[in-house]
């Protein structure tokens, strides 16, 4: 996560245009696709693993290890990003993905296996955040809602492609085809960037936490380790349980004196004296928890119990996405609206607790048809919980925490999502230990524990002889379910907590897309966080908001000869020649259709030249700055929540803006507005 300090750009988006945005779009695009695919990509190939490499015990940390990685290296990437530009920081974050992909495909064991995805998460984490970071480098303002939401839609769409794809390869060509494919895909994406994506950096030495890093990291480590290995690997009691419970604790509580101190912490404790961030925080971490746990053991219950090929388990899973994607989407539209959230929470979480009360009563014996509406309704509550958390922790902290405090909620998900993989791979590991052994042996040598460890040798065998290992696996993941219902009750308790503020109004973020539906991570940057809520605001209805200012701006010069003399400011401000018959080339127009306007400014003084050299006079630029004055004004009236203490910062984020908005408006290729003399 890093801080919300503002740091102007020395190049800004419209440095890139045309073809060339879109082939630099296409591959930040790409980026995030390979990122956030191999999140869920793994799941239906797990079972084939397991059987391949052995390691049962431990097979919950190809996902946990990956999300662990993930959820670290997010919280800090932004920072170096800025500091060493993130161009390099996207490319470094490709080459270790395409390294820690290449060794996943190449793991004879699962211990390697693990800590290849470890590799592998360290680049997909790099790869999110500068991903979103850049579509503020390339994208205008104007346009940024656009991209943003077919960023979006590549990040939600890779949870319904993710096990559909994992299955398909698993199926027709090998499991290590999962990893290989990225590194292809990658190669592209690396060379690609280099001769399209632009240098930019931000002004000034970035402070980075590294302490508060190193530390986050072994309390985490040590606390997933012991929820993992604590009664699979070491029985509960044993020091090396202890010991990484003790570390973890350690590990936290010297993360939290670190954080106290640092000049740009990666999490400000400040943030925990308000109920509503902690309290947002601590229920993204059980919905991230119960999101990942389902869907990590999902594909193993699918593929063991109903002997379904895991392309088919990936098709199956399909009603649990849809009904995340209904409810994440829905709510965060309704809450924009209305500014009433508590509802989704309060409601959804029990929702996540019945969905899993309903998977743990599955068995051997149950229907496709239960099995569907099962999923659907643990994607529902799951949906109902997650977008709101981002929309109102947004809204109610103060503006130089907004960036932070949004990427704290991913991290706490994040970090929720390995919590939940680990703790629901013990249990299965528990469980199944226990039953495992009994049940082959009940088959009297028809079925030996090789055929059990694997879905299609298990299923290639009769029904009837494979009854009982079947029904142990179906019993253990049951279980595993039912154990996970409480915490989702826990999260109930949380959301009751969580209490009901007035949103800010006019600036409000809605889930308008499948990326802030499934709570795709965003820039961390505050101020183009801010940039971002004031160009929906002022871009609204086709740009009206705009044509508006002009007209109703105070400053001596009707909406026409205000535009024509928008045209000259933004140029100049360039470098760039300013002439009659380029601007009317630029807008697609004849001359003599502007021509009345600029010979009226010509005359009025405040333009200087001729109208094949136009200039800005003293008079035109203090027009200007009036103009600039209103627009911050307009946009300040609009821009409630801002605390007196924080007000210069934000004015003076908000008079970069508004000179980054009038240039667009004067670059923009849409129709001009009427010009009159």
């Amino acid at each position: 996560m890093a801080t919300a300090t503002v740091q102007e750009r020395p190049q800004e988006a419209h440095t890139l245009s045309g073809r060339a945005r879109r082939i630099a779009f296409l591959t930040i695009a790409l980026g995030m696709l390979l990122s956030a695919l191999d999140s869920t990509v793994v799941s239906t190939a797990l079972p084939t693993i397991v059987g391949d490499l052995g390691g049962g015990d431990h097979v919950s940390w190809v996902v946990t290890s990956y999300l662990l990685a993930q959820t670290v290296v997010t919280a800090v990437i932004g920072k170096f990003g800025d500091q060493f530009g993130r161009k390099p920081i996207f490319q470094l974050s490709v080459a270790m993905f395409i390294i820690g992909s290449a060794l996943c495909g190449m793991a004879q064991d699962m211990g390697w296996l693990i800590g290849s995805r470890a590799i592998q998460g360290l680049g997909a984490g790099g790869l999110t955040v500068t991903a979103t970071a850049l579509i503020a480098d390339i994208i205008p303002l104007r346009e940024r809602g656009r991209y943003q939401g077919s960023l979006g839609a590549v990040f939600g769409i890779t949870t319904v492609l993710g096990p559909l794809l994992g299955g398909f390869f698993t199926d027709n060509l090998s499991w290590r085809w999962v990893f290989y494919i990225n590194v292809p895909l990658a190669l592209v994406v690396i060379v690609v960037a280099g001769r399209t994506l632009p240098s930019v950096r931000a002004q000034g030495r970035q402070s980075i936490d590294y302490l508060g890093m190193l530390l986050i990291t072994i309390g985490a480590s040590c606390l997933v380790l012991a929820t993992s290995w604590g009664g699979t690997t070491h029985p509960w009691g044993s020091p090396t349980i202890i010991g990484l419970f003790a570390g973890g604790a350690v590990g936290l509580a010297a993360f939290v004196l670190v954080e106290r101190r640092a000049v740009e912490p990666i999490l400000p404790m400040r943030l925990f004296r308000h109920r509503v961030f902690w309290t947002c925080c601590a229920l993204s971490f059980v919905v991230g928890f119960a999101m990942m746990g389902s869907i990590t053991f999902l594909p193993t219950f699918l593929q063991y119990v109903n002997g379904v090929s895991a392309t088919a388990s990936g098709v199956r899973m399909l009603p649990m996405v849809l009904g995340l994607m209904a409810t994440a989407i829905t709510s965060g539209n309704i809450v924009s609206r209305t500014g009433h959230y508590k509802i989704f929470p309060v409601v959804g979480t029990p929702v996540i607790a019945l969905g899993l009360v309903l998977l743990s009563r599955l068995d051997e014996t149950t229907s496709v048809l239960q099995e569907a509406l099962s999923m659907f309704v643990l994607g529902l509550g799951i949906g109902a919980s997650m977008q709101v958390l981002t929309i109102i922790v947004q809204n109610t902290v103060a503006y130089r925490d907004l960036g932070v405090a949004t990427s704290a909620v991913t991290f706490f998900r994040t970090l929720g999502g390995a919590f939940g993989a680990a703790v629901f791979g013990s249990l299965y590991s528990n469980f199944l230990s226990g039953r495992l052994p009994e049940a082959i042996a009940a088959t009297r040598g028809a079925v030996t524990p090789t055929d059990a460890t694997t879905p299609s040798a298990l299923h290639d065998l009769p029904d009837r002889v494979i009854q009982p290992v079947v029904h142990a696996y179906a019993e253990s993941i049951g279980h595993v379910f039912a154990w996970a219902a409480p915490v989702a009750l826990l999260g109930l308790l949380l959301a009751l907590m969580i209490p009901q503020v007035a949103l800010r109004h006019g600036l409000q973020p809605g889930a308008t897309d499948l990326g802030e539906g499934f709570g795709m991570p965003e820039s961390s940057s505050a101020e183009e966080r801010l940039a971002s809520r004031i160009a929906r605001l002022v871009y609204a209805d086709h740009g009206r908001p705009v044509a508006d200012i002009l007209q109703d701006a105070d400053v001596g010069l009707d909406e026409g000869r205000t535009w024509a003399l928008l045209q000259v400011h933004g140029r100049n401000r360039e470098g760039q020649p300013a002439s009659l018959s380029g601007i009317a080339r630029a807008h697609r127009v004849p001359p003599i259709l502007l021509q009345p306007a600029f010979e009226s400014l010509l005359r009025s003084g405040h333009l200087g030249g001729s109208l094949a050299q136009l200039t800005m006079t003293e008079t035109g630029a203090e027009t200007m700055r009036a103009l600039g004055e209103y627009f911050r004004q307009w946009i300040l009236a609009r821009l409630d929540g801002i605390d007196s203490v924080e007000a210069p910062t934000v004015d003076a984020a908000i008079q970069r803006i508004t000179q980054r908005l009038l240039q667009e408006i004067a670059e923009s290729d849409q129709e001009p507005v009427a010009v009159s003399s």
